[in-house]
């Protein structure tokens, strides 16, 4: 059985769970047999593109705002680098609040265990080695992840451009041409994603819609939170053991009423078409986990006292010092690429995945400023 939810509050306070079998939602079993078809003309049409989409796919990765786009950006501006963490780990968190409540299935598993198909006249969606995602289907994490961080560089983009010479010194139209041409390519990115989502059959079309839109809300949201620049580790600490908190007591009430959270894990590795496809960094938990590594290691390398000597003492606004951070960055990136967490034991592959996490923020916002500061010190003194 298939099992859907909701977390009802009484007038009392008191909590009640309903759990609901989606053969009894007729309307859902309609909305899912509509779109596998918008599935299958995609890849019965579009199957020559199958490279170029799965490249998007990976680019809408939630992985990659932490070990591409939060590394480039906050030599930038460390203001929209520190944001960016923040909109990923709390767009994230809520990606996998809503997953467990809404309880959404995914194409390629669907298609197999819809009681609309009897034998073997279910509809044949291909499945590639990106498609096996174990966790619930709804909202779309890529579509979610990506409209965060993408939110939040467009429109630091055009905050930045609107307190600047440019603005003042040129006519509005050229401001509204130039945001009109970051608007467009945000959601020509953002439909890629989407599109490329359903492509691979890892999602139904409203599942990326609604995350499209989810991560716009939060990102927008902490357009209003100005707090998290100057946060202490104190309150990263304490964000941390919120998030996992709540994200643990969910899925214990979640357990007590007589539901498996992991449910969609069991349906993955029963329908995933190759086996070696089914990745454990897919799991609710592992995004759980990178996202509170994460922000852990943002508030240590931020409250540190390397941080405070490079990026925020003399060097922190010079050119040099800040390409020279980021070429840093880009070949230390190129051998945490190299380094693979081993997956034989799942409490390991967690303990690992936290650190690996924390240390990618201290490495880019600590380490490697100070390192590059102490260069630069050596370099002045021998000139002088």
């Amino acid at each position: 059985m298939h099992f859907s939810g909701y977390v009802a509050f009484t007038g009392a306070g008191e909590v009640t769970l309903s759990v609901l079998a989606t053969e009894n939602q007729p309307e859902m079993d309609f909305v899912h047999s509509s779109e596998v078809l918008v599935i299958q003309h995609l890849q019965n049409n579009y199957g020559e593109y199958r490279n170029f989409l799965g490249f998007i796919s990976t680019v809408g990765d939630p992985r990659n705002i932490f070990s591409v786009y939060f590394p480039l950006w906050f030599h930038l501006s460390h203001s929209v680098g520190t944001k960016m963490i923040w909109v990923a780990v709390f767009g994230d968190w809520f990606n996998l609040i809503f997953k467990w409540i809404l309880f959404g299935q995914r194409p390629y598993w669907w298609v197999h265990e819809s009681h609309l198909f009897h034998n073997d006249s279910f509809p044949h969606l291909q499945q590639f080695h990106i498609t096996c995602e174990t966790g619930p289907g709804s909202p779309s994490g890529h579509a979610m992840g990506s409209s965060c961080v993408w939110y939040v560089m467009i429109t630091s983009a055009l905050n930045a451009t609107r307190s600047s010479t440019f603005t003042m010194n040129n006519t509005s139209k050229r401001f509204w041409l130039l945001r009109s041409c970051l608007w467009a390519a945000f959601w020509i990115i953002q439909t890629s994603v989407c599109v490329s989502r359903v492509f691979i059959a890892t999602h139904f079309p409203h599942q990326v819609i609604l995350g499209l839109l989810a991560g716009m809300l939060v990102a927008e949201a902490f357009e209003h939170i100005p707090s998290i620049f100057n946060a202490s580790l104190r309150a990263y600490i304490q964000t941390n053991v919120f998030l996992c908190t709540v994200a643990l007591g969910f899925y214990l009430l979640l357990t007590l009423a007589g539901v498996d959270p992991l449910w969609s894990v069991t349906k993955a590795k029963r329908w995933c078409a190759n086996p070696d496809w089914i990745h454990l960094d897919t799991t609710p938990f592992a995004g759980l986990v990178r996202n509170l590594g994460a922000l852990f290691g943002l508030g240590l390398a931020v409250n540190s006292e390397m941080f405070i000597q490079s990026c925020k003492g003399k060097n922190g606004h010079k050119i040099r010092f800040k390409l020279m951070c980021l070429a840093a960055t880009l070949t230390t990136l190129q051998v945490y690429d190299v380094v693979k967490i081993p997956t034989h034991t799942e409490a390991l592959f967690y303990v690992l995945s936290f650190c690996k996490s924390a240390s990618i923020p201290l490495v880019v916002v600590a380490l490697i400023p100070y390192c590059v500061g102490l260069m630069m010190g050596e370099e002045d003194r021998k000139l002088v």
